[in-house]
């Protein structure tokens, strides 16, 4: 029960957050980094409930199997170096000359992104009818909060 509360509070935040982002003709920088750092530390609270998972099995939080698809040995290290690259892009962000072809870029790249995790989510939903609704949905979910990153790092560049 915990989990889906954190999933859905997950997706709702992400989701007003992806739209204050949107109806802004201009992203400050401040406003950016703000929520470029929420959506770092709801990713920061995705990996160390994994983490916490593998370590010592908590029978409160889901099993392992319902973390990922990738070996964790493998996944880990990937997901330390996103917590990295995304603390240092949120904060270091400052007024920087608008790169309006590379945010157009990210933007492109983050609606293909939560697109396919959408198709990923429906995909799982028809083949596994017995894990509705929210079998296999964390690492779908966070996916989706990576994506609400690039969108907003790339509307901070195309901004007014």
């Amino acid at each position: 029960m915990l989990t889906r509360v954190v999933l859905l509070a997950t997706l709702a935040g992400t989701a007003l957050a992806v739209t204050d982002v949107l109806r802004r003709s201009e992203l400050e920088p401040r406003t950016a980094a703000l929520y470029l750092l929420l959506f770092t530390l709801l990713f920061f609270v995705r990996v160390a409930g994994q983490l916490l998972v593998w370590r010592r099995s908590p029978g409160w939080l889901p099993p392992m199997r319902e973390w990922n698809l990738v070996p964790y040995p493998v996944l880990l290290p990937i997901q330390l170096v996103f917590l990295a690259t995304m603390t240092a892009l949120a904060a270091t962000l400052e007024p920087v000359d608008p790169r309006p072809s590379f945010g157009r870029a990210l933007i492109g790249l983050a609606v293909l992104y939560a697109a396919a995790m959408v198709v990923r989510y429906a995909v799982r939903m028809v083949r596994r009818p017995d894990a509705r609704w929210f079998g296999g949905a964390i690492p779908i979910v966070f996916h989706l909060v990576l994506a609400a990153y690039l969108l907003t790092w790339g509307s901070y560049h195309v901004s007014d």
